[in-house]
Parts: structure tokens; sequence; C-alpha cells
């Protein structure tokens, strides 16, 4: 199990995030976020680092391109015992992420409001944020990934009692939640657009 150095935190339900990342800092863990949440951890006294001073590009088109930047994907996919994976991070100066804390735009909730319009249930489709926690699961032996409030108090728990680390257990336990989420997701993307398209 390796320390976590350095997480990512983009949330739309910001439940428990401000009191989870201040633990995680007290542990030397660096972190990285965007927009609203940045702006939440920032006013809580927490330091965080925006994504855009990682990656050297700005936010843009309103929000719609933040995280998907080789250094953050890079970061997330990178195999720690690939010698090749580590080369590659070397040369082009991508550090690794061993953390992602991210849940989705709730697109589940907008569309159900009656006056949704289908420009505002688009807006609402998350596209950042299903890739980096697909990128995290997929290498969820070197990365711990965090898509639900409920699993913050576990994960600082063992993160105390294995000097700054989370068990292979638990990341695989973690890894599996994404991809139900991102699921559940894509078909009620897709549910809504079919009941659409049948009107």
């Amino acid at each position: 199990m390796a320390k976590i150095e350095r997480a990512v935190v983009s949330v739309s339900d910001k439940t428990g995030v401000v009191e989870f990342v201040k633990d995680l800092v007290e542990m030397g863990v660096e972190v990285l976020s965007t927009g609203g949440t940045a702006k939440a951890l920032r006013e809580s006294g927490t330091a965080v680092m925006d994504v855009s001073e990682l990656t050297g590009f700005p936010e843009m088109m309103d929000g719609r391109v933040k995280t998907l930047h080789p250094k953050i994907h890079g970061g997330l996919l990178g195999r720690r015992d690939h010698p090749r994976d580590i080369e590659e991070m070397e040369i082009h100066g991508i550090k690794p992420i061993d953390m992602v804390i991210v849940n989705l735009y709730p697109f589940e909730t907008t569309v159900a409001r009656e006056e949704c319009s289908l420009e505002e249930a688009i807006e609402n489709i998350d596209i950042g944020g299903p890739t980096m926690i697909r990128s995290a699961a997929k290498n969820y032996c070197h990365v711990t990934v965090v898509v639900d409030p409920e699993d913050y108090d576990e994960v600082i728990r063992e993160m105390r009692e294995n000097q700054g680390a989370v068990s292979p257990q638990t990341n695989f336990r973690l890894a599996k939640k994404v991809f139900l989420m991102t699921a559940r997701y894509d078909r009620a993307i897709s549910e809504y657009l079919e009941s659409l398209h049948e009107s």
C-alpha cells in the first residue's frame, strides 16, 4: 500500500467534503480542485491548488473543459509498477494522482423537474467527472476513488491506521461502486433522451 500524496476533488454533492479534505490536508495530502468545490474549500480555510495550475490550461467553455487533460488522466492511469509508464510520466512532467473524490452533476434530479428544458438537461450531463472516476477505478491498484460521502469516514480511518494508505481491498470495493454509478448515470441519460424521442 502506497501513501496517498495527491488528490483531486470535484463534487456536486458537497456533503462532508470540507471535513474530509481538511483531514486529508492534515495528513499531508496535496489537494487539487475545480470551480465551486475549490471555492467552498478555500472559504473553509483549506489550502487547495486549482487544477488549471497543474495543467497550465484555464477552465474553459463555461466549465465544460476543466479536467480533460493528460496531466490529470496520465496521473490517474499511470501504473506505478510499470517502468515504461513511470518513464513517460517523468518525460512529460506528469505527477501521480493517488485519490479522486468526485460525484457527478445531478442529472436525474435536474430532469425530474417539470420545467426542465432539453438544453438544461444536456448541460447537466457530466463528462469530466465520469471520465476521472473511470480512470481512477481502472487503476484501482494504485488509486483510491471516492464517489460516495458515506465512504469518507472509512477512508480517513484506514489512512490513519496505515500511515496515509488505503488497503487494496477497500480500493477494489470503491472501484466497483464507480462502475455501478456510471452505469446508472448513463442509463438515466439514455432513458431521458429516449423519452423525448418517443413523445
